[in-house]
């Protein structure tokens, strides 16, 4: 392909018709009228061509036009080729855009039939194809400019100002891509808020009817650029000032566009009966980008035009009608999104800035509560409205929660709770349409639990009830105003201590207590006898819905109140359950969120009437599957709270009967399963080999030959076997239990490992030998983690050879390692067990010798499709990937590497795979040191340790690996070895595995750089120095071993002995603490916040649990049978005249050395 921007290739072109116009640059400087660069006109965009001859003849100025013309109508081809439905025209063309996307003038050439294409298919193919390029282009995290011309940009503006909404909606992500880069982050593109005001200014419903900017248009652009400014943009520092480039917008666009906001309001609230649907979404973008200007900053020049502002969005929602059905037409659904941005818009400034929103709140609070009064109307209302109706919902309560705030609403308590948050509670006909209809989503809306995967930000599922139910969680944890208690009223806790003055005790109650309590009291339970009344039951459904929100109220009171409550107010509804599934369903939520409250002994009878509740049967007409659901979500969150039943195994028997018949169901019982071998662990492990062979084929029947997705019971069904498989491992009998009940356990272990194996088999390998999936070469990669679990119980459960050619072992790791060498969905939760496999593989070989482990046999023809790579093979470029990942990630890959190299058993014919293996490793781990070089911190010693392993095994190539990683590599890495191997590096060297591998490390280092001329190298005197400090350090941790174990014994009888005294005095601890209670300032969350992220970003964090995993003892296989005593002799033998003979030592360290080892003695007589 022949680029324009060659001018001399353009003589070659025969002149066509041209396309387009071109105008002529003149260079100034040279004061001759001489053209210099040329201006191709493609009617919709305009881009230049700056040339390397002074003076352009018509040939080549036509020449240009017409080549420009030729590549924008083959680029215009090859994008309509995109929308075939032929995959291989589409694969053709998109790879020639790939290619012809190098070149400099194609952005150009897709921004021109974005604007002006043959039709709509083209120009959204090519905004689309242009958003794609340019986010390939430009680093997302603006940390580098973006280097796109200033002519682009240019262009880019215009095309944006006046194409059409639905390839707007596209080539704006372009416009903010390029904008975070040069103008958020770098500050490099100052043409852009003076352009784009002067374009708001000048746009056809502000300035001119008859101007070619489009205003809506226009205000789209604005908020894309404000939208970056909606977060805190450097959360590392505690208090951030407002970033200037959201300042110079405040004061030269958003200043300006608030009268025109005050202008537009009110010329539509003038229009009675029909507003123009542009108008609504002229005011809806406005309140978008203000909203995006304060949800975290607070612009200087905005702040005094708060109040003016907020009286137009009041005015906004005092115009919307609650009181009827109103036709949703697209003005009024317009009109419903600018209230609803209202609403966010009173939230942010309550909620973030108070300072600006005190004075405002008696008008917000008078404002939302005309909105509220209206939820009575909930069940009639479409979704956009009750929306507003929970934003209202929220205003409140985020207002309830501040000083000024609780004195404005307070008086409206009752009024509120009687007339605005019950209405929203109470059942209505839309609630039991939606039973019937679409249970799951019932279910998520009205009873949501723990059970729940609710998926990205879907705006339905924040009803009004779910809001009402949580303002009336904050009205009852808010005080009422202080009232006289006789001290025998008083809890414990606020009772007069001894040697206190007699004082009045005054004592501000929760509204709880005072107001909401005494209000659901009034409403009666449901009985036989009143059963028939459907007003009763509506109500008492909005009570239920009512307790569920006072999780926080009830939880502070004292046990006997909840008791009461749910005796006399919950239970007895299970005794006419049969008549009220609605009710039913809404007990068991309530008793899941109280399940913290619970006192142990009410946990036994409510977890008596959830298990009634879980195998409630269909009603004629009616379906019980949220019943069932609810109540397994209930049950999960007593034992998520320590109640333990007496007896497991009819919940057990429940669950495995009940799994199968219902796909829905059955996924929700996984989970329930999952949860009680959690919490059960060895009262339900003894189960666990019958359940397991009896839940396969239901899982089997569920998968299939198709790649993914695999259904979501699946998912769920793996999961509850990997949780199992892991609490029968838990349940191991100890080598001093009779040998009857290990070999029961032994025998347990093997049933479920031959299960395991089975489903397995058919997840990864049936997939390969199905004959309609000829182009399948690996099986499908969903739920690595828990498969990689039940692979791991499969292994651990073999006991001879046979089994692994019985189970076909080999090949489900054949596989397995396959899958992992393509992972690339790197997260702390998907990842964690692949590495504990991978030291139970390594193991497994060292007893039975697997087959492609290390090299791949060569299956005889014909051959099902296999992976290429052997097992170890595929492990080796997991770990590689895995060393470059989060912290956590890190520290396991690192493990891995020394039982990769040193574990298994080598040969000649394994040795070119092993110094792949080390090549690999140490060049992962070598350029992940240089990232964190830096800052010394707890990924050094794993990254230095596993490139020490590497180098153990092939000296010569990993030394020229770290050259060619870094200048002077080897030096760096000794030094860095050294500063690990000190006393004093926090991290540093712990265990007597990591000692070893370094005292090795250390000679054979010395020892090369010896070898190569360097005796008077500063490195070989660190490295020695540090070699004998550590050989001293390991025999000190060898010998005192049994000592430290005698110490760690007679400290545990120590704290036995300490436990009765410390028990008498807790009382005494627990009220003073009670007392002293510690509440963090808002300075001192912001300041740990932001230690927080920029740990986060730095890379440094290691998570909880993690640290554990930096203290193992290192495998390092044949390596232990090193007697590294010896080895550091020969050296010494071999060398001493050059490392000690001449050179300067710390005379206490070679008191310490020869001390511990005197047989050295005879080489240091010149230092002692």
């Amino acid at each position: 392909m022949r680029c324009c921007s060659n001018i001399y290739a353009l003589k070659k072109l025969v002149p066509l018709q041209p396309f387009g116009k071109f105008y002529r640059h003149y260079d100034t400087e040279i004061g001759r009228n001489r053209p210099t660069a040329l201006d191709i006109d493609l009617g919709a965009i305009r881009f230049r061509l700056n040339t390397r001859e002074g003076f352009l003849n018509r040939e080549y100025r036509v020449a240009a036009v017409t080549m420009a013309a030729e590549e924008v109508t083959q680029i215009g081809r090859l994008l309509n080729q995109t929308l075939s439905s032929d995959a291989d025209a589409i694969r053709s063309a998109t790879g020639t855009l790939d290619r012809l996307s190098l070149t400099p003038n194609v952005p150009f050439y897709l921004l021109s039939i974005s604007a002006g294409g043959e039709n709509q298919g083209q120009k959204i193919a090519a905004a689309t194809y242009l958003k794609n390029l340019t986010r390939r282009n430009i680093d997302s995290t603006g940390a580098s400019p973006s280097n796109v011309s200033k002519e682009f940009k240019e262009q880019l503006i215009q095309a944006l100002l006046q194409v059409e909404l639905s390839v707007l909606k596209i080539l704006v992500e372009v416009f903010r891509a390029i904008a975070v880069a040069d103008f958020v982050k770098q500050n490099l593109w100052p043409e852009l808020v003076p352009n784009l005001q002067s374009a708001i200014q000048n746009s056809h419903l502000i300035n001119s009817s008859n101007s070619k900017w489009n205003t809506l248009n226009a205000l789209i652009v604005l908020h894309s650029l404000l939208r970056p400014f909606q977060y805190f943009l450097n959360p590392k520092v505690a208090k951030e000032p407002v970033p200037a480039p959201l300042e110079l917008i405040a004061q030269e666009i958003l200043v300006p566009l608030l009268a025109v906001f005050h202008q537009f309001v009110e010329k539509v609230l003038a229009i009675h009966d029909r507003a123009e649907l542009e108008t609504e979404k002229v005011l809806l973008t406005i309140c978008k980008c203000l909203h995006f200007a304060v949800r975290s900053y607070m612009p200087s020049t905005l702040a005094p035009l708060l109040p003016s502002f907020c009286w137009d969005l009041i005015s906004i929602l005092g115009s919307l009608n609650f009181e009827y059905m109103v036709v949703q037409e697209d003005e009024y659904l317009t009109r419903l999104k600018t209230g609803k941005r209202s609403l966010l818009i009173f939230s942010a400034l309550v909620t973030r800035h108070r300072k600006h929103s005190d004075k405002l709140m008696p008008e917000i609070i008078n404002c939302v509560l005309n909105i509220v009064k209206f939820s009575k109307n909930t069940s009639n209302f479409p979704s956009p409205s009750e929306r507003l109706l929970s934003l209202g919902f929220d205003v409140i309560s985020n207002v309830l929660e501040t000083g000024p705030g609780w004195r404005l609403v307070s008086p409206h308590f009752t009024t509120l709770l009687e007339y605005a948050i019950f209405p929203a509670l109470v059942m209505n006909e839309k609630d039991i349409s939606e039973w019937e209809e679409d249970p799951d989503e019932y279910i998520r809306k009205n009873l949501p639990s723990d059970m729940d995967e609710i998926c990205g930000w879907r705006e339905d599922l924040f009803t009004a009830r779910k809001s009402a139910v949580n303002l009336l969680g904050v009205i009852s944890m808010s005080k009422g105003p202080p009232m006289e208690t006789a001290p025998d009223s008083l809890p414990a806790s606020s009772k007069r201590k001894k040697g206190q003055k007699n004082k009045r005790s005054y004592q501000r109650r929760p509204m709880g207590e005072l107001l909401v309590l005494p209000f659901l009291s009034k409403f009666p339970i449901p009985t036989d006898s009143n059963v028939s009344q459907k007003k009763i039951l509506n109500d008492y459904f909005g009570i239920l819905m009512a307790y569920g929100g006072l999780q926080d109220f009830l939880r502070e009171q004292e046990p006997g109140y909840v008791t009461t409550l749910v005796r006399t107010r919950i239970l007895p509804l299970y005794a006419v359950a049969v008549s009220l599934p609605y009710l039913v369903a809404s007990a068991n939520w309530v008793l899941g969120e109280l399940g913290s409250c619970l006192p142990e002994e009410m946990s036994a009878d409510v977890y008596s009437q959830l298990l009634m509740a879980l195998v409630m049967p269909d009603k004629q007409d009616t379906s019980c599957y949220p019943v069932r659901v609810s109540a397994a979500g209930a049950i999960t969150t007593l034992l998520d709270n320590d109640y333990m039943p007496p007896d497991f195994l009819p919940i057990l028997q429940v669950i495995v009967s009940n799994i199968g018949n219902n796909e829905s169901e059955s996924s929700i019982l996984f989970q329930l399963l999952s949860s009680i071998m959690e919490a059960g662990d060895e009262k339900v492990a003894v189960h666990i080999p019958h359940i397991v062979s009896t839940l396969v084929g239901p899982v089997s029947n569920w998968l299939t030959n198709n790649v993914e997705p695999w259904p979501q019971v699946v998912e769920r069904a793996i999961a509850a076997l990997a949780v199992m498989s892991q609490t029968w491992e838990d349940s191991r009998p100890e080598e001093s239990e009779s040998d009857e009940s290990r070999e029961k356990w032994a025998a347990g272990h093997v049933a479920i490992g031959r299960a395991f194996a089975a489903l397995l088999q058919q997840a990864w390998l049936t997939p390969l030998h199905t004959p309609d999936q000829q182009d399948q070469h690996s099986a499908p990669s969903s739920y690595v983690e828990d498969l990689s679990t039940l692979l791991q119980s499969v292994i651990l459960s073999i006991d001879g050879s046979h089994m692994i050619q019985e189970l076909k072992v080999s090949e489900l790791l054949s596989v397995w390692a396959e899958m992992i060498a393509e992972w690339h969905a790197w997260e702390e939760s998907e990842d964690l067990s692949i590495f504990d496999v991978i030291k139970e593989i390594v193991n497994l070989d060292c007893r039975y010798r697997l087959k492609n482990f290390i090299v791949k046999e060569v299956p005889p023809a014909p051959a099902p499709p296999v992976p290429e790579r052997s097992i170890v093979e595929g492990i080796g470029t997991f770990i590689s990937e895995a060393i470059k990942q989060y912290p956590s990630a890190t520290l396991r890959a690192c493990s891995c590497v020394h039982i990769l190299l040193h574990c298994p058993t080598s040969s000649l014919e394994t040795e070119g795979v092993k110094q792949s293996l080390a090549i690999a490793f140490s060049r992962a781990a070598f350029s992940r040191f240089v990232e964190v070089q830096s800052t010394p911190d707890s990924l050094w010693k794993p990254l230095l340790l596993a490139i020490s392993s590497c180098y153990l095994c092939f000296p010569d190539i990993i030394e020229g690996i770290l050259e060619k990683g870094e200048q002077g590599g080897i030096t760096i890495w000794a030094s860095a070895l050294c500063h690990v191997s000190n006393k004093s590096f926090e991290a540093g060297l712990t265990a007597e595995s990591e000692m070893k591998l370094i005292v090795m490390v250390f000679a054979r280092l010395i020892e090369q750089l010896l070898k190569q001329g360097k005796p008077g190298d500063d490195a070989i005197q660190n490295c020695f120095t540090s070699l004998l400090e550590v050989l001293v350090r390991l025999k000190e941790a060898q010998l005192g071993k049994e000592d430290e174990q005698e110490a760690d014994e007679a400290e545990n009888d120590d704290e036995d002995e300490g436990e009765d005294s410390d028990n008498d005095d807790s009382e005494d601890y627990d009220e003073d603490s009670e007392a002293e209670e510690y509440e963090e300032t808002e300075e001192e969350f912001l300041n740990r916040y932001a230690k927080a992220a920029e740990a986060l970003e730095n890379g440094s964090i290691i998570e909880e649990g993690d640290v554990e995993d930096q203290e193992l003892e290192l495998e390092l296989g044949q390596l232990t049978d090193v007697d590294e005593h010896k080895v550091v002799l020969s050296l010494i033998e071999k060398y001493h005249h050059v490392l000690i003979e001449g050179q300067v030592l710390l005379p206490e360290l070679v008191m310490n050395f020869v001390s511990t080892f005197p047989g050295y003695g005879l080489y240091f007589k010149q230092h002692r």
